[in-house]
């Protein structure tokens, strides 16, 4: 199976998404996507392959956010897209690409959704949540 996760190494949600891909078997293509910016026809592939809206793509913790006033509603797709071309941070992370789906997996565990395997074992996040128990199942 084929993953590319879009990975910001520094966060958590990414580290732990990255995990569990691994723990499914799958050694994912992995995309630093602060130090290789995807262009924006792949941004836009990857929002609209995930079903969201551009402005529910942005991150707005620890990035120009505010101070580009980018939740001004007048705000249009294409200005929105500028600013994360200018600033890769404003795109929220992981990003993440099977053959089974495209997901902001925000939480980590919606990867599970979209991995050919999901039956990765016991999994405990970084924070000490459980996602998956001793048992194999899945907390939700």
């Amino acid at each position: 199976m084929s993953v590319t996760i879009y990975h910001n190494p520094s966060c958590g949600t990414s580290r732990n998404t990255l995990e569990m891909i691994r723990q499914s078997g799958v050694e994912p293509t992995v995309i630093e996507y602060l130090v290789t910016p995807p262009d924006r026809a792949t941004v836009i592939k990857l929002i609209v392959d995930a079903g969201l809206t551009v402005r529910q793509a942005l991150r707005q913790k620890d990035t120009p956010f505010d101070a580009l006033a980018l939740g001004d509603p007048d705000k249009s797709d294409d200005e929105l897209l500028d600013a994360i071309g200018q600033h890769p941070i404003l795109l929220n992370r992981p990003f993440v690409v099977t053959p089974l789906g495209t997901k902001l997996c925000r939480p980590s565990e919606v990867v599970l959704d979209i991995l050919e395997n999901p039956n990765i074992g016991p999994f405990t996040k970084e924070d000490g949540e459980v996602v998956i128990d001793a048992e194999g199942k899945r907390i939700v």
